[in-house]
């Protein structure tokens, strides 16, 4: 899916999260969490800030299930790949990719021809209730 850059993709992108969950949920009757669902939306809420905040232009997001885990992937155009800052408690704000990679299976970023791609794995179940199901499908 391509988002334009502008004020509404952060919404935007974690309603099409959820839907496209939902989606294959229905669809292919596998199991996706409630966390899995959350932590989807928080992991797309978090990159696609970050893009709109660092990144000129518009932003790509790809979503897909592989083997158990939703592949949670954001391209944007600036090649400057984003860095972990060292833990602080005093510091306001700036904790977006900490949290990313604290809930996610999998992370990599990656500089592109033109700009970066950021990929990120959640686990599809956990020992928490499921609600639902998912299969292999992708939005573009």
């Amino acid at each position: 899916m391509a988002l334009e850059g502008g004020g509404t993709d952060i919404a935007r992108a974690r309603h099409l999260t959820a839907a496209f969950l939902e989606r294959v949920c229905t669809e292919h009757q596998l199991q996706a969490s409630r966390r899995c669902i959350d932590l989807a939306q928080l992991v797309v809420s978090e990159l696609v800030t970050n893009a709109r905040k660092y990144a000129p232009g518009p932003i790509l997001m790809d979503l897909l299930v592989n083997d158990g885990t939703l592949v949670v992937t954001v391209w944007d155009s600036d090649p400057v790949l984003p860095m972990a800052r060292a833990a602080d408690a005093g510091r306001v704000g700036q904790h977006g990719l900490e949290i990313v990679m604290a809930v996610t299976q999998d992370f990599l970023a990656c500089t592109e021809p033109v700009g970066k791609r950021i990929t990120a794995g959640i686990p599809l179940t956990d020992s928490s209730a499921d609600c639902g199901g998912v299969a292999t499908a992708a939005v573009r």
